[in-house]
């Protein structure tokens, strides 16, 4: 693995924030716990005397006025060569610092069918109530049916609406549909704050899931005016099963031990990088297999049905706020196809499956996957922040 091609650049160029987990002999008053990072040009630096959070910086406009390679208070934990290394799952040293999820105290916000490819797969699923046998002869007969109609409808539009009448009188109305194309996206809660995993961890699926994948997409750093000031990667992991069977499962599909992976940095908004760039971006999907599978796709943010500005604009607003701000799943329009355990069963998983999803300006975020009760269990949530806090509060007086 090249580690050195993770960050674009190592970081020379952009401003890259993230967390660590520091070990109690080279943190702050010999308070272990999550610091907050800055990479710059290859090393790794400890913001965490000024931001005890990413949620905090990202909410202080003035946070890169602290980014000064020559500062006293920021200390250099090792370069991100070194801590890339030491946040892969299998050779992880718990007495040297590794990257964790850059979020933490924020919301942990998603949006679903905001892609046509991805809305005909939800279709799918929901007319094969979760049975991946028939996928195969649905997704011939709906996207013959409806396919090219959604192509170029505006969510929410005239054109949108009489669509809808004419699908409702065909009977292939679905609640998905209603949310791809309707006035109002779908918009639900991926992940707790402080759940999150990162770069180089297990993500989780449940073992009695038989049909289920991953799910790359765009991240947007907001703040809690609901200015977007960043973007990071994000792998929404979701079993295809589960919701298939009941949109009423969508808790049980999407948020598990480890079902949430962000990251590897939060690259932020500068003269570099800009919310053009994210709509513009690249993504690409890489899954190998230790069966000697491997899936490669890509996908392109200019095909999203609703603009960036659009779907935080439905998550913030005057009637609900969040505080800490939030990070927002884009959606995806990857719903893998490809058979795997046979002609007509499409994608699954299988334990320890790698999965790399990368963007050229955003870098690869990388782990793999296992059952949810077999990967480290969640145990730092908001109770242990606030001790840590507290701790380091007091340790320092």
């Amino acid at each position: 693995m090249e580690l050195d091609q993770i960050i674009p650049e190592m970081g020379q160029e952009g401003i890259w924030i993230g967390r660590c987990h520091i070990p109690e002999k080279m943190a702050y008053h010999n308070v272990e716990g999550p610091h907050v990072v800055w990479v710059n040009s290859g090393m790794v630096y400890d913001l965490s005397f000024y931001f005890k959070s990413t949620g905090e910086l990202i909410n202080a406009p003035s946070y890169r006025n602290v980014l000064k390679v020559e500062d006293p208070n920021l200390s250099r934990l090792g370069t991100l060569v070194e801590i890339l290394e030491n946040s892969l799952y299998h050779q992880k040293d718990d007495t040297k610092p590794f990257l964790l999820a850059p979020n933490d105290t924020q919301a942990v916000k998603a949006c679903g069918v905001t892609f046509i490819k991805s809305l005909l797969e939800r279709v799918i699923e929901e007319r094969a109530k979760g049975d991946p046998r028939l996928a195969l002869q649905l997704r011939e007969e709906i996207t013959s049916i409806i396919g090219e109609s959604l192509n170029h409808v505006k969510p929410g539009s005239s054109q949108a609406v009489k669509l809808k009448n004419e699908l409702k009188k065909r009977g292939i109305w679905s609640q998905y549909l209603e949310v791809g194309i309707g006035p109002d996206a779908e918009v639900f809660t991926k992940s707790q704050p402080f759940s999150s995993v990162g770069f180089g961890a297990e993500v989780g699926i449940l073992a009695d899931s038989d049909w289920n994948n991953p799910e790359p997409e765009v991240v947007l750093v907001v703040s809690n005016t609901g200015q977007i000031v960043g973007a990071t990667l994000g792998n929404d992991v979701n079993l295809r099963d589960y919701e298939g069977r009941s949109a009423l499962l969508l808790g049980e599909a999407k948020d598990q031990n480890g079902s949430c992976a962000v990251g590897p940095l939060f690259r932020m908004f500068d003269e570099a990088f800009t919310l053009d760039d994210v709509r513009t971006s690249k993504i690409s999907l890489t899954i190998e297999g230790n069966d000697g599978f491997k899936l490669d796709d890509s996908s392109d943010m200019g095909e999203i049905s609703r603009s960036p500005e659009e779907l935080v604009g439905q998550v913030i607003s005057n009637h609900h706020q969040y505080p800490d701000g939030f990070v927002l799943f884009c959606g995806t329009m990857f719903a893998p196809t490809l058979d795997r355990n046979g002609k007509g069963m499409g994608f699954t998983h299988k334990l320890h499956d790698k999965v790399v999803i990368a963007s050229p300006k955003l870098g690869k975020l990388i782990n793999w996957v296992n059952l949810t009760d077999k990967i480290p269990k969640w145990e730092f949530g908001i109770n242990a922040f606030v001790k840590y806090t507290l701790k380091r509060l007091i340790q320092g007086e």
